[in-house]
């Protein structure tokens, strides 16, 4: 029992708990369109993705799911998204006014939270800002759906509410068949759901130091600066490539006007961290684009946010370890700031451990199946990275693949923040230290 305990297994094992009840309600005939129980493997994986904030289907939400369906399925990713513990911190505030140690422990674990202290604000803070981000963003496309396009109060609402919940929490799920390439040329519907994606995926920890210091740039915390930065690098590298791999395909922006490309590749830039949502086909993109998504999507987005991936900071801090030893310097320096070997140790397991699984899951998947390598590379780091965009391959996987990808959004969602988290609290100082030698690297 004590080993279940350990904070970070508790994560671990509420995911689990979450995936398992929405399963069962996924099964239930009230959940599917056509009031029939939903075979296991496809409520199973539509549970998983959506616990894990991934957003890879094997049928189509929006038709197969009932209303029923779709609420459920709504439940369990801002669940997934909001974190289980979190919620469970804010329920003992609201009920206790106060927070147990061991409590405090899980939070920190699911929040990364700098300490105990924070926990409680921390977990404040994720409350207030998705409620007001999904509000304000639900709102927005409700209005824009009643106005722009004639649908019904319900229907808008509704579908504003799932889009923007869906958004905020780097789901991906939509009720259209199609994702958003109806709206690809639609500032109005796009950019409301790229800026709750951002937002969400940025990291509670930035957010809350942000809060507490938005006039004093120069105190915020490294993890802030290197998450700000690396993200504001990747947009913009990814956007740029996007828009020159694409510029005259014909079957994503090629016949588009200027300003509908630039916002299909900003929204493609954006989605690609994590999101899982597309206004362009991924399955008629370049190769050349693809590869560049692979990278995007297995580095994600900020650290105890809604985004997957390896996380912006850990691969910061490796390319400052790189930049560090090719200058000779025995510090990785940023800001003014000297990163902590134990940080870099952390983040070159996380790396190393992270692209085992997307080699694991490229044989797996290789060995089962016919398709060609690429889309199954793109589909295995979607799968990891909980991103969700996929070439159109998923449906069509066999129950082995499904299950192989059922794992990796299990792992890339729970696996990371249990390794990080587990590391970090698991340090410890050995009472002496072997003698030192340099074996031959390169």
């Amino acid at each position: 029992m004590k080993f279940l305990l350990h904070p970070t297994r508790v994560v671990a094992l509420a995911f689990l708990i979450a995936i398992v009840i929405g399963t069962l309600l996924l099964i239930l005939p009230v959940s599917s369109a056509d009031a029939t129980s939903a075979p296991l493997l496809i409520a199973l994986f539509t549970s998983v993705s959506a616990v894990c904030v991934t957003g890879l289907v094997v049928v189509d939400t929006g038709t197969y799911w009932s209303v029923f369906g779709q609420a459920v399925i709504m439940m369990l990713f801002q669940i997934g998204g909001f974190g289980m513990m979190t919620a469970a911190t804010l329920l003992g505030l609201m009920v206790n006014r106060s927070l147990r140690l061991r409590t405090r422990l899980i939070t920190q674990v699911e929040t990364h939270s700098l300490g105990l202290g924070d926990v409680s604000n921390v977990a404040r803070l994720v409350l207030f800002v998705t409620l007001l981000g999904e509000s304000v963003i639900a709102a927005v496309l409700a209005l824009r759906l009643y106005f722009g396009y004639g649908l019904g109060i319900e229907e808008s609402l509704w579908s504003g509410v799932f889009h923007a919940v869906s958004a905020f929490n780097n789901a991906g799920f939509s009720i259209h068949e199609d994702s958003l390439v109806r709206y690809a040329s639609d500032v109005w519907m796009l950019l409301p759901v790229m800026v709750a994606i951002v937002i969400g995926g940025i990291g509670f920890p930035v957010l809350h130091d942000l809060r507490a210091k938005w006039h004093d740039p120069r105190h915020w915390s490294l993890h802030t600066k290197l998450t700000l930065t690396g993200t504001i690098a990747l947009l913009l590298v990814g956007f740029l490539l996007l828009l020159l791999f694409e510029w005259d395909n014909e079957a994503t922006l090629g016949g588009m006007s200027v300003a509908d490309k630039l916002l299909a590749a900003s929204f493609a830039s954006v989605s690609a961290r994590t999101a899982g949502f597309n206004s362009v086909d991924i399955g008629s993109m370049t190769h050349e684009s693809w590869a560049l998504q692979y990278f995007l999507m297995f580095v994600g987005g900020g650290s105890a946010g809604t985004a997957g991936g390896v996380k912006v900071g850990t691969v910061a801090i490796l390319a400052l370890l790189v930049i560090a030893e090719i200058r000779g310097q025995s510090d990785s320096e940023a800001f003014g700031r000297r990163v902590s070997s134990a940080a870099q140790r952390q983040a070159i397991t996380v790396l190393v451990l992270g692209s085992a699984m997307v080699v694991l899951g490229t044989l797996v998947l290789s060995r089962g199946t016919d398709f060609a390598t690429d889309r199954i590379i793109f589909e295995v780091i979607s799968a990891f990275g909980t991103v969700g965009l996929s070439t159109g391959i998923t449906a069509e996987l066999p129950p082995s693949g499904q299950l192989m990808l059922i794992f990796l959004m299990y792992a890339g969602r729970v696996g990371i923040i249990t390794l990080a988290a587990s590391l970090a609290i698991g340090e410890r100082r050995m009472p002496y230290r072997y003698p030192e030698e340099h074996p031959i690297v390169g």
